[in-house]
This record gives C-alpha cells, sequence and structure tokens, in this order.
C-alpha cells in the first residue's frame, strides 16, 4: 500500500536538491583550475564527496522515509475516523445517489441501523430522494422529523481520496481521479425551533378598527341612544380581543387600535372574524346595522412595520367597501367578509373634494391621455368622455386612448369626429399614446384599478402623474404610487362618479348631447337599466345627464344589439346548466360576436330572471383568454367567488380572466370554488 505514496516535486526537491547543489559547485570548481590548480582541485573533490554523500542518503533513506510517512498518514486516517465514530453529532457518508457508505455510531443509535447497512439514506429520510441529492451543489440545508424530534441536515459534497498533507498525494486504484460523495451532518434543532415558535406566537400583531357608518347610523338618533350605541360597540370590540389578553384602544370617536399576540390571529381566521357579524346585532332604534373595517399587519420585523401594513390594509379593506378585514402579513393578503351591500352615502362632500383635486392635477399638467381597460364597455368610454370635457374645458389637450373598438361602443365613438367639431386624433391606440408621453403628461385611468387590466400598462410606469376613477373593489395588485385616487365601490358605475365630479369641477363646464347620452349610457349599463346597484345618487347623476341633453331615446338606439348577439345570448341561456340548484353556468359561443365579453356579461344578467337561480357565471374563450362574468341578485357574494380566481369587482357584479385554460377547466375550478366557500361557510344556499 506505501508503494502508492508518490513524492510530489516540493518534496523531492527536499532530497534531491543538495545533490543538484553538489554538482552545480563541481561545475563552478572547473573554473577555479584558471585560477588556481591546487584550489579548484579540492572545490572539485569536496563537491563530488558531498554530493555522493546525499546521493547515498537519498538512495537509502526514500523507502524509510517513505513508510515513516505511510504510518503516520494512517495514523492519522485511524485517528479521523475515531474522532468520527466517537462523535455525538450523526454523521454518514452518501453516495451522490443516497446510498449510505458509512455511519458513525451515533448516527447509527439514532436510526437504529447496523454498521454495515448500506440501502438508500431516503429510506430513513424520505425527504432526501435521490432527485434532490443529485441537485446538491456543493452545499444543502434543510429540517426533516425524525423520532418526535426536528433535525437540521447540512449536506457537503465532498471529493476522495483526500490527500493528506501538501507533500503527498494518493494514487488509488482509478488512478488518483477524486470520486464525489457526500457528507451529512445532523443537528438537533427541536429546541431551536420551539423557540422560534414561541417568538413568532408571542410577536405582537397591529388591528386598526374603523366604523364604516357610524355618521350615518346615529344621524337620526337620540343623544341619549347614540352613546349607548357607543358603549355597546366598545363593549362588543373589547370583549373579542381582551379575551386574549390584547390592549384595545379608541383614539377617536369611530376608531380603534388593537394590540394582540399572533398566535391569536390564528384563532381569529378560524371563526372568520365574527366579530363583524356579531357587530349588527347592536340594536338601540337604529335603522341600519353597525359595519367594521379592519385592517391588520402580522408578521413584519418590527411594530412599526406591523403598524404600516396595518394602515395598507385598512385603506384597502374601506376601498373594497367596508364590512370586512384585510389581514397583511409581509406579502400576503387575505381577505374576509365584505358581503354586506354597500352603503349609499348621501353627502357628496368626498366628490366635490375629489373634484377640486383632480382639476388641481389637471391644471399642472400639459396634456392629458384617459384611458380604461382592455376591451372598453360603454361605462369605460362613457367616463373617459367625461373627463375628456373637463380637460378641455380649462384648455388642456385630450386625448382618448383605445387599442381595440368594440360594437358596444362604436355607435357611441362614431358621434365624436370632425364633423361634431371634435379632432381627428381624440383616439389613439397605445403605441401612439406612448409616443406623446412627456414628463408632464398626467394619465387618466377610469373603471379599473388594476395595472395590468389597463388599455396600456406601459403608460403607468414610475414617475408618471396618474390619477385613478374607479368604482370597483381594490384588489392586491392595483396601480401604485397614484397621485390621486378616487375608488369608491358603492357607487353604480364609473361614470357616475365623473358626473358628480363634473357639477363641482368649473362653473364653465358645459356637456355635449353626445357626451350626456355616452356617460349616461354608462350608468345604464352597469345598473341593468337602474335595477342593479341603483341609489339615490344614481338617479341625481342621470337626473344631471338629462338636463344636460342625455334623451332616452338615442341611448336605446345605440345600444341597440345585432341579430348575432342576441341570437348567441339566447343561445347561452338555453345551454346553462344548473349547478346545486342556485348556480347557473354557462358558454358564451364568442366566435359569431364581434365583442363577445360584452354580450357574456349581458347573458349573464339575464340567467338571474330565471326563478331559483342566485347567481350566473357566463365563460367566454376570447384572445387566448377565458372571460368569466358573474352575477347576482343579493345572497351570493360574486366578488369573493371571483376574488378566488384571480378577479374582482362587487358583491352583485365580478368578474375574472383566466389564461392558459379551456372552458372546460374553467367551469371545473369554478365548482370546486363553489364546494369549497360552501364547506367551509362562506355561502349559504
Amino acid at each position: 500500500m506505501n508503494q502508492d505514496i508518490k513524492f510530489k516535486k516540493t518534496a523531492k526537491w527536499l532530497f534531491t536538491g543538495p545533490i543538484v547543489l553538489c554538482l552545480v559547485a563541481a561545475l563552478l570548481s572547473l573554473g577555479m583550475f584558471f585560477w588556481d590548480f591546487w584550489a579548484g582541485l579540492g572545490c572539485l573533490c569536496l563537491s563530488l564527496i558531498l554530493g555522493g554523500f546525499q546521493c547515498i542518503l537519498y538512495i537509502r533513506g526514500k523507502e524509510s522515509i517513505r513508510n515513516e510517512i505511510y504510518h503516520l498518514d494512517g495514523f492519522f486516517r485511524r485517528m479521523e475516523r475515531s474522532l468520527l465514530e466517537d462523535l455525538h453529532i450523526p454523521y454518514a457518508v452518501l453516495e451522490t445517489d443516497g446510498r449510505i457508505l458509512w455511519m458513525n455510531r451515533s448516527f447509527r443509535d439514532l436510526t437504529g441501523k447496523e454498521e454495515y447497512y448500506h440501502k438508500s439514506v431516503a429510506g430513513i429520510f424520505p425527504s432526501l430522494t435521490k432527485e434532490f441529492l443529485g441537485k446538491v451543489g456543493t452545499d444543502a440545508r434543510m429540517i426533516v422529523d425524525y423520532s418526535k424530534k426536528s433535525y437540521r441536515i447540512i449536506i457537503h459534497k465532498e471529493h476522495i481520496p483526500k490527500y493528506m498533507g501538501e507533500s503527498l498525494e494518493t494514487v488509488g486504484e482509478e488512478g488518483g481521479l477524486a470520486k464525489d460523495v457526500l457528507s451529512i451532518l445532523l443537528i438537533d434543532a427541536s429546541r431551536q425551533i420551539m423557540f422560534e415558535e414561541m417568538y413568532r406566537k408571542e410577536k405582537m400583531s397591529v388591528a386598526l378598527i374603523y366604523i364604516d357608518n357610524f355618521d350615518e347610523v346615529t344621524e337620526h338618533m337620540e343623544e341619549v341612544k347614540a352613546s349607548l350605541l357607543r358603549a355597546l360597540v366598545d363593549r362588543k370590540v373589547s370583549r373579542y380581543f381582551t379575551g386574549d389578553n390584547a390592549i384595545v384602544k379608541r383614539f377617536d370617536e369611530d376608531k380603534y387600535l388593537v394590540i394582540f399576540k399572533q398566535e391569536n390571529l390564528k384563532a381569529y381566521k378560524e371563526n372568520k372574524f365574527s366579530l363583524l357579524e356579531t357587530m349588527k346585532d347592536v340594536q338601540v332604534g337604529n335603522d341600519m346595522d353597525v359595519t367594521l373595517s379592519i385592517g391588520i399587519g402580522a408578521m413584519a420585523e418590527s411594530y412599526k412595520t406591523n403598524y404600516e401594513d396595518a394602515r395598507a390594509a385598512l385603506d384597502l379593506a374601506l376601498g373594497r367597501g367596508g364590512d370586512q378585514v384585510v389581514v397583511k402579513e409581509n406579502d400576503d393578503i387575505s381577505y374576509f367578509g365584505g358581503s354586506t351591500r354597500q352603503v349609499d352615502r348621501s353627502t357628496r362632500v368626498k366628490a366635490r373634494v375629489k373634484a377640486r383635486a383632480l382639476f388641481e392635477v389637471m391644471s399642472q399638467c400639459d396634456n392629458v391621455l384617459i384611458m380604461g381597460h382592455h376591451i372598453g364597455d360603454v361605462d369605460s368610454f362613457g367616463a373617459s368622455i367625461g373627463i375628456y370635457r373637463a380637460a378641455t374645458t380649462i384648455g388642456k389637450r385630450a386625448q382618448i386612448v383605445i387599442d381595440e373598438i368594440t360594437s358596444s361602443i362604436r355607435p357611441m365613438k362614431e358621434k365624436f369626429t370632425p364633423e361634431y367639431d371634435y379632432p381627428t386624433d381624440m383616439f389613439l391606440d397605445p403605441q401612439e399614446a406612448i409616443e406623446l408621453v412627456t414628463p408632464n403628461t398626467m394619465v387618466m385611468v377610469v373603471d379599473v384599478n388594476r395595472p395590468s387590466y389597463t388599455e396600456c400598462p406601459k403608460l403607468l410606469e414610475p414617475g408618471k402623474t396618474v390619477v385613478v376613477f374607479d368604482h370597483h373593489r381594490h384588489g392586491s395588485d392595483t396601480i401604485k404610487g397614484a397621485a390621486l385616487s378616487y375608488i369608491e365601490p358603492y357607487a353604480s358605475s364609473t361614470c357616475e362618479m365623473v358626473t358628480e365630479v363634473l357639477q363641482y369641477f368649473s362653473e364653465d363646464l358645459k356637456i355635449t348631447l353626445h357626451e350626456a347620452d355616452c356617460i349616461y349610457a354608462g350608468i345604464i349599463i352597469d345598473t341593468n337599466n337602474f335595477m342593479t346597484k341603483t341609489g339615490v345618487r344614481t338617479f341625481e347623476a342621470a337626473a344631471y345627464l338629462r338636463r344636460s341633453g342625455a334623451d332616452v331615446t338615442r341611448v336605446r338606439k345605440m345600444l341597440q344589439n345585432d341579430m348575432d348577439s342576441y341570437k348567441a345570448r339566447a343561445e347561452t341561456v338555453r345551454d346553462a346548466e344548473v349547478y346545486r340548484g342556485v348556480f347557473a353556468i354557462s358558454h358564451f359561443p364568442a366566435a359569431r360576436v364581434e365583442s363577445p365579453t360584452v354580450a357574456g356579461a349581458q347573458a349573464a344578467n339575464e340567467l338571474l330572471n330565471i326563478i331559483g337561480i342566485k347567481a350566473s357565471f357566463v365563460l367566454t374563450a376570447f384572445q387566448n383568454r377565458i372571460y368569466i362574468s358573474s352575477r347576482s341578485i343579493d345572497e351570493i357574494d360574486v366578488q369573493a367567488i371571483m376574488a378566488r380566481l384571480g378577479g374582482g369587482g362587487h358583491v352583485n357584479v365580478a368578474g375574472a380572466q383566466m389564461e392558459d385554460t379551456t372552458t372546460a377547466e374553467a367551469t371545473l375550478k369554478i365548482k370546486e370554488t363553489l364546494d369549497q366557500m360552501i364547506e367551509d361557510g362562506e355561502i349559504k344556499i
């Protein structure tokens, strides 16, 4: 075995170096003959004698030194093996495919395996599969559970054979080529994980609570009853949280701050924040139920971040219409509640404030680019027209970005031509709009608050002045950094919101007949002829438009459908499947209709006219996507259903888009979602 040990160059020079130096000295002594014969002869003889002596030492001592090094190498190897064998930490060496080559005593005691157990380690730790180990680079770490304990496994890739010292190299049977093996070390992490879990549970979370409709509830109540109502609300909020050793502090008439342990959040989620429902039991002569909006920040590294997350969550809850809880755990956002119909505010203060803010922002820009959502509908078009009129009133150049003119808006668009004193470049496609953007351009987004759903997401790049007007609920994916955001889920349509703003925007603003028709049409479509989400302010907006010249007959003509659309809707209703006795699900034949998504939404409305149907879902395959239009009357929250499918909307009007799927797969997904929500108690039928 020691014959396999060869000296490396460094070690060889330790022995052959003096011999070479003697030879060099002998050659140099030849030159001394020319200076002094006897001196040269003496130096030559001395060099030859020393060189011969070194040669004898090298020849006779080489084997002895090799044996000593071999035995020393063996000693260190035995000592290393003994140390690893007696190591109190489980240690093993594996083939790269997971087969065990060797394991120390601690590893054998832990696993109960014999010394000559050479099977796959996956038989002991199932997560250490051949595929996983094959992907290990230099190091890998993971946590596994074994024998009622948790272990942190440290995996390291090694190359064998190892070199014992810089002066030696080992030449094995494979010619000295290294072989990859894996060493694994098991560290008991049970206590660490236990402490981490205790720390996580003990961390403090922050909740901000806002009474949505305190002013509306107490507006016509006697002072005594209003005080009693306030006390009852305090009591319910305190009882709900302080039972878990939380801190509840009311810092305003209708606002609360709550500090509670992270471990309690799980229980709140399991009971789906029952406080939302129990709060509606507060009755002291009030005609309206009390509703809450709650924003919770949890799992952040600092209390300050949790508080900021709670504020963001509360804003999201209010933006979605209130009466719900939004929990923000770092980047994970979850929603609870939100099944109550949004309260129609009778005050126009907010609309007046937003109108003034829009005037200020718009006055500071050079030009205005207005866009709605992709595949625009009547509401987004009408709202765009209203904003166009506001911009032109104060002398700003305004243009509307539309990528595709659908059949539903084509009759209205035809009224905005030079013949009616409108510029030829009033409408732009997205590419033309991008070329017109300057640092002082204002981008106005209407009827949508998701950047990916807009006509041209590139117009929303950071640094742009963006204003958002929308009546859909907030989602986790919303336009960020808007200079002005006006999102009111209780509004029937964006056209209604724009109409209110126009009344306070400027005294010089005058709406033309065609503009009034378009905005009025948007309200009609989104309210399904004033039958859905219609409040007092909806009729007030419609009355203002009628005074401005909107004509019901002209609007009805513009909204007429062609025969193909009508037949397709009838076919959709005829082929609808009734699921669980109350859900109507159908597919819209998109190939025969120019604007299938709009007609599909109309078909979803018509399905609600069938007795016993509580919610309808119409799927339309169009442009490599599945568009889902969902509608309900009052009992089913279709927005919550669509949110699970990546969409959104309102309690009674919502939708979603799905990519890389078929209508059959999307239908199955809807049914699975309905089943799950019924099982969880979120839907009652």
